[in-house]
């Protein structure tokens, strides 16, 4: 029985010692709510994202497509997601420089991004991430076929540190599909 006094005596001077120890707390509810909205304040940044403003125009399945590389993008996983993407809906697709004509090429991907900078929650250092996407696929002949955006959520922040294969995969699948989820 002494034993098991004394550890709770350390357990407790240990705790008063700690910051943000809430043994003492003549709230415990209150601290957990404030703990609560720790967490909540730190998980919405990381929260879902969707397609806005999609355009659609129906049309035979495409099997492969050319993207066409843009260099005034400043996010390096931004074509990476979007095959990525394009391979969970079973398209092949090539990458190829802004301005290259090519007979093979009969669909393209088009892109532009507008990036930020900040501070992750849990980070010490700038971090590029993107705001804003616009994605359009066209004709060979320059005809758009479909195209989605990308907007962050500004009142919360929601999806303000999602990758960019989270915030692209529903501008992918609405522009396959014509369907906003």
């Amino acid at each position: 029985m002494k034993l098991r006094t004394s550890a709770g005596v350390f357990l407790a001077v240990i705790c008063a010692l700690q910051t943000g120890c809430s043994i003492f707390s003549p709230i415990p509810l209150w601290e957990l709510t404030k703990a609560a909205g720790v967490v909540a304040g730190q998980a919405i940044p990381y929260g879902t994202t969707k397609a806005s403003n999609t355009v659609y125009h129906g049309r035979a399945e495409i099997r492969t497509l050319c993207i066409e590389f843009n260099p005034n993008v400043g996010v390096p996983d931004v074509v990476p997601a979007l095959q990525r993407e394009l391979q969970k809906h079973h398209i092949e697709s090539r990458l190829y420089m802004q301005g290259t004509l090519l007979d093979e090429c009969v669909v393209w991907l088009r892109y532009t991004a507008l990036i930020a900078w900040d501070v992750p929650p849990i980070g010490s250092a700038y971090q590029p991430y993107i705001t804003t996407a616009a994605l359009t696929l066209q004709s060979s002949k320059g005809a758009v076929l479909s195209s989605s955006n990308y907007q962050q959520e500004t009142t919360l922040g929601m999806g303000k540190w999602a990758s960019t294969q989270q915030k692209l995969a529903p501008v992918v699948a609405a522009l396959l599909s014509g369907l906003e989820e």
